[in-house]
């Protein structure tokens, strides 16, 4: 026995614990049935404990040991920069942590199979890759370094830890400080050992100082479709025709209804447009959505393109479309005093807010102003004269609409609808495309307005097709785990604020508790960090062919239905909805739907969650660009986050950087986790969320897009 290797001996125990005729033992028992002897006893109990740890053996209360009940799942591996990483199983309430020295040679992104060990260590349950089931990572974006005979490319994607060494005759040429795109052709495992990936180089994207590189290093580290094939083009050719009188027959003719589109000033794709009237003491609430697919048939290649694209996105630089510029911006964009195809949600709306009817209708329109935020705004809210005189006949409908949107936040609010409201961050580039300015994207009444339309339009068709049992597109939003809602309770407690959270075992917290919260610490200094703190505490919303209401807007249904130029589950949708207009949709039709639609649930939300990374990964670069001009320079700020190695901190136009533990030499810090504070020893200087502090920018690294400040 002595001559064997430690996982020959490990193998022999589990082989033997797996033979068919083995009865759960007690240690002792397999030490005599293994032959181990009374001085090798340690050994075997250190490999029972490994086995018991793995999950591929059990341990039960009287002592004995026996072969796992091992249950394998599937997931996609998140790696993180320190070796380990998480696996997401369905149906498991919490992300799987996996070791580093139980990753089993996996990537990020790959899908893995695991066995979850059935103890729990800490917070998390661990498990252990068994198989790579699929790598995720095909191609790697990141910076070329070259040597005489050969060359590595630093991945920019610091979840990827190691460097893809390319051999001289694939490099294509690159040189030191190309940004480049290498395709993985060797992943570097061989018979448990691991080694560095190797690839070839397929595209050059530019020098890292070149303009534009950096975005489109971007792009194609998230494998963003940019360009739209031939085949796209022609059919797009064939199809963009203008409105004919054979398109308007069978449709409502909507064309003397007064109507507008309110968007962004650079906005091209308008796919939504509003009206609003007065029908006795309520309001006719017109939300008029483009009719995308009567441009976009099933099947067709157009449509395959944007199931796969899921959604537009939308970068500091540039707009990447779900569907070509021909579409998105021409025919189906509502542009002013054409006409154009729409599927219009109409809706009587009470005084209180209720919509007490509606009808869901195929339409012909035509616009009659493009008004934008804010041309509204100064109207409504700055009264600007000159403005007030050029829109005088449209100014009666846009005070209305105030009053009407006020009303049905107020409904909104009443139920319990969560309302964050987080500046969005506005980035002004030069002509090179360098951040020139970053400032936060202010909301005003007339993205108030848009938004409140849109969100009753939303329910109102999700709702009417729930209770028809269409097969269907829902946008959903759990409720939130008890743990996190019980952390974030105890979080605020140091704050002065409390939850409240029920008494009976499992009973959610309703909504309203958390707008109750929003609306205490609303105006206080806290209120931005507790306002993020309550979101990390909440699910993801997804989108689901069951309707499990939407927790965070207190709605019993909800769906996304006004934007079928840039979200392909408002395109799916839009189909059921003509074709039960149509009364086309029976029982084949309606299997076909059941059939489709979780996959194209699942698809849209990969889609979108990548389309919001990526779009956040530009900011974040763009920011770190713009702040590399002001370094040694001094800025107020709040801190907005709190760690064992710093504190971050948040400035006035929504910068944020970190104040490592390290640079704060007057004292010996110590990190709180349970009030979130770090506090010194000596003189108990303490650093809490929503402390307000200056700041000198002391470092910035725009490859890894950190910054680093000091306290001034």
């Amino acid at each position: 026995m002595n001559e064997e290797t430690y996982e020959q001996r490990k193998k022999r125990i589990y082989d033997f614990m797996c033979d068919s005729v083995y009865v759960p033992m007690k240690i002792k028992e397999l030490a005599v049935v293994l032959g181990v002897k009374r001085e090798e006893r340690q050994w075997l109990e250190q490999m029972l404990a490994e086995l018991v740890e793995e999950g591929r053996i059990q341990l039960s209360r009287r002592g004995k040991y026996a072969k796992a009940e091992v249950t394998k799942h599937s997931g996609v591996f998140c790696a993180h920069p320190r070796g380990f990483g998480f696996v997401t199983v369905e149906g498991e309430t919490a992300d799987i942590f996996i070791p580093e020295a139980r990753t089993g040679g996996a990537m990020h992104l790959d899908r893995v199979e695991i066995v979850v060990s059935p103890l729990v260590t800490g917070k998390r349950r661990e498990g252990a890759v068994v198989r790579i089931v699929e790598r995720g990572i095909k191609r790697v974006v990141g910076t070329f370094e070259e040597r005489r005979s050969f060359g590595f490319v630093v991945p920019d994607n610091a979840k990827l830890a190691q460097d893809i060494f390319v051999p001289k005759e694939q490099s294509l040429g690159a040189v030191n400080g190309h940004r480049v795109v290498a395709e993985i052709t060797d992943y570097g495992q061989q018979k448990g050992r691991m080694r560095n990936p190797e690839g070839r180089i397929v595209e050059i994207l530019g020098h890292a100082n070149d303009p534009g590189v950096d975005i489109l290093s971007i792009v194609r580290s998230y494998d963003l479709p940019v360009e739209f094939s031939e085949k796209i083009y022609r059919q797009v050719e064939r199809v963009a025709k203008p409105v004919s009188s054979a398109d308007m027959q069978g449709r409502a003719d909507l064309r003397d209804w007064q109507m507008v589109t309110i968007d962004g000033e650079d906005a091209k794709d308008l796919d939504d447009a509003v009206s609003l009237s007065r029908d006795g003491e309520n309001y006719l609430l017109g939300v008029h959505i483009a009719d995308v697919t009567n441009y976009v048939q099933e099947h067709s290649a157009l449509d395959e393109e944007a199931k796969k694209r899921g959604t537009s996105v939308y970068l500091v630089d540039r707009v990447i479309p779900m569907l070509p510029h021909a579409l998105s911006n021409g025919i189906c964009s509502l542009n002013q005093g054409e006409d154009r195809l729409a599927l219009s949600c109409i809706m009587t709306v009470s005084q209180r807010g209720d919509v007490i009817d509606h009808r869901i209708e195929e339409t012909v329109i035509r616009v009659d102003r493009r008004m934008t935020y804010t041309d509204v705004k100064r109207i409504l809210a700055d009264r600007d004269p000159a403005v007030r005189e050029e829109y005088a006949l449209f100014v009666p409908m846009f005070e209305r609409m105030e009053e009407l949107a006020g009303i049905l936040r107020a409904k909104r609010k009443k139920r319990g609808s969560i309302d964050f409201d987080f500046p969005e961050t506005k980035v002004i580039l030069d002509g090179q495309g360098r951040a020139a300015e970053i400032r936060p994207y202010e909301r005003n009444v007339a993205t108030d307005i848009i938004e409140d339309f849109m969100l009753v339009a939303n329910e109102t068709v999700a709702a009417d097709c729930y209770w028809q049992e269409l097969p269907f597109v829902y946008r959903t939003h759990e409720k939130p785990d008890d743990e996190k809602i019980k952390r974030l309770a105890a979080l605020i407690g140091s704050f002065g604020y409390t939850l409240h959270l029920g008494t009976k075992k499992g009973a959610a917290i309703h909504p309203k508790e958390l707008q109750k919260l929003l609306a205490k610490i609303d105006g206080a200094g806290e209120e931005a960090l507790i306002s993020r703190l309550m979101l990390r505490s909440m699910k993801r919303a997804r989108y689901t062919v069951d309707n499990t209401g939407h927790f965070g807007l207190a709605a019993d249904c909800y769906t996304h239905f006004t934007s079928p130029i840039r979200r392909y589950p408002d395109l799916q949708i839009h189909r059921i909805i003509k074709e039960n207009i149509r009364g086309r949709l029976g029982e084949e039709r309606r299997d076909h739907y059941v059939r489709i639609l979780p996959e194209v649930c699942r698809t849209s939300s990969e889609t979108e969650r990548r389309a919001e990374e990526a779009e956040r990964e530009t900011v974040k670069l763009k920011k770190t660009e713009y702040m590399q001009a002001h370094i040694g320079e001094t800025f107020s700020g709040v801190i907005s986050g709190v760690t064992e190695w710093g504190f971050f901190v948040e400035l006035s136009n929504t910068v944020e950087g970190l104040v490592r533990v390290t640079a704060l030499d007057d004292d010996y810090y110590r990190f709180y986790p349970d009030t979130f504070e770090l506090a010194g020893e000596t003189a108990n200087r303490r650093f809490r969320l929503g402390q307000k502090v200056e700041v000198r920018v002391e470092s910035v690294d725009v490859l890894t897009r950190t910054i680093n400040f000091e306290l001034a």
